[in-house]
């Protein structure tokens, strides 16, 4: 045999999909590892023709799982960004969506044995360190997909998976906000630098010649906004003290305007050479401590202020997310104690995907 196969399932997780494996059947080393999924997603191709992306950044995302030896979760779970065009990956962020789907693979692959209705599956995000609780609805000893929760950037219903995220804060960088600031200026632009569930940098959108309500393809095409918010997100990373993410997907960069059709505030997020079709799980909770948390650029977008527990409501290209986020706040101390959201989850394949021996030989 001249390729070298790797078991695997193919999931759907919130708005994004991928292969999601055992982290067992993968390479070890980090260079060998990063050679095999870029040529199982096929980076390189901007329709990935020679693997299994999706030809976009939601699509050319992978899992890969493991029984954890950590006291307080079941399953680890390692995520990695595959670039689709430029054949690079990034193990430095987590994603929340792919991250809805951890729960129903671990129970395909036999990691979790599930419970009769609902099965709580405690997740470490190795990239992050962050802790999640997922909750799978179960039946029959196998996972149910089917049911009425939707989520907008998805046909149809499914059924839900709740998703509650702990540690959140500083996962990446060690700090709220790393820069110990709550806002910055870089090129005469007001932006904030957070690390909750991502490190992002954040404006607003009228300080961009912006107003918030593009959409994904109208902001695409927008390339002298491009280029003006990567010169400002690479100078957020090293104020950051990320160093140069010149060829790092982090920190990511959002903008925030007022709400348009009823929500909390309109966000667009960046992944981050393009605009995100929807919005990122860990975008939202980024930009909503942003919004919460007094002297941000964020700060004055909501009517009034708004008690922990919030429940926000972020308008996005595909719709609107809902984001619940527990927070304490003592004078100018600010701390996000927790992230819950609902999404939908959906196996679409399974089998081996194959790669060649030339780039792993197993």
């Amino acid at each position: 045999m001249t390729q070298t196969p790797i078991p695997y399932v193919f999931m759907r997780g919130g708005t994004s999909r991928g292969p999601y494996m055992q982290r067992k059947d993968l390479p070890r080393d980090q260079e060998t590892l990063a050679r095999v999924l870029v040529s199982m997603i096929g980076s390189g191709h901007g329709l990935n023709i020679d693997g299994i992306g999706g030809g976009n950044a939601v699509t050319t995302k992978v899992a890969m799982l493991s029984r954890s030896d950590d006291a307080w979760a079941d399953v680890d779970y390692l995520f990695a960004q595959v670039g689709v065009k430029n054949g690079l990956v990034d193990f430095k962020p987590s994603c929340g969506n792919i991250l809805a789907g951890v729960g129903p693979a671990a129970i395909e692959m036999g990691l979790i044995d599930p419970a009769d209705t609902r099965t709580e599956v405690r997740i470490r995000a190795v990239n992050t360190g962050a802790r999640t609780c997922a909750t799978v609805r179960t039946a029959a000893g196998s996972v149910v997909y089917d049911g009425d929760a939707s989520i907008d950037g998805v046909p149809g219903t499914a059924a839900p998976i709740e998703l509650m995220f702990r540690d959140i804060a500083g996962g990446s960088t060690g700090a709220m906000f790393p820069t110990g600031n709550r806002i910055n200026t870089i090129d005469g632009i007001a932006v904030t630098c957070i690390d909750v569930a991502m490190p992002m940098a954040i404006a607003c959108a009228g300080n961009l010649d912006l107003t918030g309500y593009e959409t994904a393809a109208q902001l695409d095409e927008n390339r002298a906004f491009f280029d003006r918010m990567e010169a400002v997100r690479i100078k957020a990373g090293a104020l950051m003290g990320m160093g140069d993410v010149s060829q790092s997907v982090t920190p990511k960069f959002g903008i925030l305007a007022p709400a348009r059709d009823g929500g909390t505030a309109a966000v667009r997020y960046f992944m981050p050479w393009n605009t995100h079709p929807g919005l990122a799980v860990t975008g939202a909770q980024a930009m909503g401590a942003c919004l919460l948390c007094p002297g941000t650029v964020g700060a004055g977008l909501t009517s009034g202020k708004i008690a922990s527990p919030a429940r926000l409501l972020l308008e996005h290209p595909m719709g609107q997310l809902k984001v619940t986020l527990e927070y304490r706040q003592s004078g100018h101390t600010f701390e996000v104690i927790s992230a819950g959201l609902e999404r939908t989850a959906r196996k679409l394949a399974s089998g081996e995907v194959f790669v060649p021996k030339s780039v792993w030989n197993g």
